[in-house]
C-alpha cells in the first residue's frame, strides 16, 4: 500500500512539474505556473505543496516528507497556444475528465509539439505590423514601404542572431542596428522620408511588451523576485534596442 502511494505521488509530481515547465517556457506568468501546479496536486489530495518559481527555475515539493524536485529553464519564448493547451489540460484534470496517465501523455506530446507559425509568416507579420505602426504614429504614407522592409529585416536579423548567440541581448542589438542601417540608407539614397518614424515603427516587434506585462502582473500578485527579474530583462531589451540604433547614428 505504501509503495502505491509513493508511486502515485511521483506521477502527480511528474504531471505538475511538466505542466509548470511548459507554461514557463511558453512565457506564462509566474503566479499562473504556481497556481496550475498547486491545483493539479490538490485535485489528487495533496494539499501541503510547496513551490518556488522564477523565470529560470521551478522548485516543487508535494509535502514535508516528499523529495524536492528542480527544473532548470534555459530558454523561454511566447507561445500563447501552448499556454492555452496546458490550461485546458489542467481544467480537465481538476474536473476529473482525464486520468493522470492520460494527462501525462498529453503534456508529453504538447512539450514536443511545435505550434509556432512558419518563420516566413512571422517575418511577414512583423513587417505588416511595422507598416501599421507607422500610420498610427502619423507618418507619411510614402514611408510605409521602408518601415515594412525595415521591420522584416530587423526581425529576421534578430531571430538569426538569437540562434547563433544564446544571449538575447546581442540578437536584439543586432536587429536594431540592421533597422537603423536600412533606415539611414533609405532616407539618404532613395527617398527623403521621416527617419525617426521609420525607426520607431520598425523596432516595435522587438519591444518587450509581454515581459513588461508579465512583470507587472507578477509583482501585483506578490511574486516580487520574478516580477523584478522580468522587469530587468525587459529593461535590458529596451537598452539593447536603443543602443543598436544609437551605434549606427554615432558611426554614420
Amino acid at each position: 500500500m505504501v509503495s502505491i502511494q509513493l508511486y502515485d505521488e511521483k506521477k502527480v509530481k511528474d504531471v505538475a512539474m511538466l505542466a509548470g515547465k511548459i507554461l514557463l517556457e511558453s512565457g506564462a506568468e509566474t503566479y499562473r505556473v504556481e497556481d496550475t501546479m498547486t491545483r493539479i496536486a490538490t485535485h489528487y489530495g495533496l494539499h501541503n505543496t510547496h513551490s518556488f518559481v522564477t523565470p529560470t527555475a521551478i522548485i516543487f515539493s508535494l509535502n514535508e516528507k516528499s523529495s524536492t524536485r528542480l527544473y532548470r529553464i534555459s530558454s523561454r519564448t511566447t507561445d500563447l497556444e501552448k499556454i492555452s493547451e496546458v490550461n485546458d489540460i489542467s481544467r480537465a484534470i481538476t474536473s476529473g475528465k482525464v486520468t493522470l496517465e492520460a494527462a501525462k501523455l498529453a503534456l508529453d506530446e504538447l512539450e514536443k509539439a511545435n505550434l509556432q507559425y512558419p518563420f516566413w509568416l512571422k517575418v511577414l507579420s512583423s513587417a505588416l505590423v511595422c507598416a501599421l505602426f507607422l500610420l498610427m504614429f502619423k507618418g507619411q504614407p510614402a514611408d510605409i514601404v521602408p518601415s515594412f522592409i525595415a521591420g522584416a529585416i530587423g526581425y529576421f536579423v534578430c531571430d538569426y542572431f538569437s540562434k547563433i548567440y544564446k544571449i538575447q541581448f546581442f540578437a536584439e542589438y543586432a536587429g536594431a542596428m540592421a533597422i537603423a542601417l536600412f533606415g539611414l540608407f533609405f532616407v539618404n539614397y532613395i527617398y527623403k522620408g521621416e527617419f525617426d518614424k521609420i525607426i520607431i515603427s520598425a523596432v516595435m516587434p522587438l519591444v518587450p511588451g509581454v515581459p513588461i506585462t508579465n512583470a507587472i502582473r507578477d509583482m501585483m500578485a506578490g511574486q516580487l523576485i520574478a516580477g523584478i527579474s522580468k522587469g530587468v530583462e525587459a529593461a535590458l531589451t529596451a537598452f539593447a534596442i536603443g543602443a543598436g540604433v544609437a551605434t549606427v547614428l554615432i558611426i554614420f
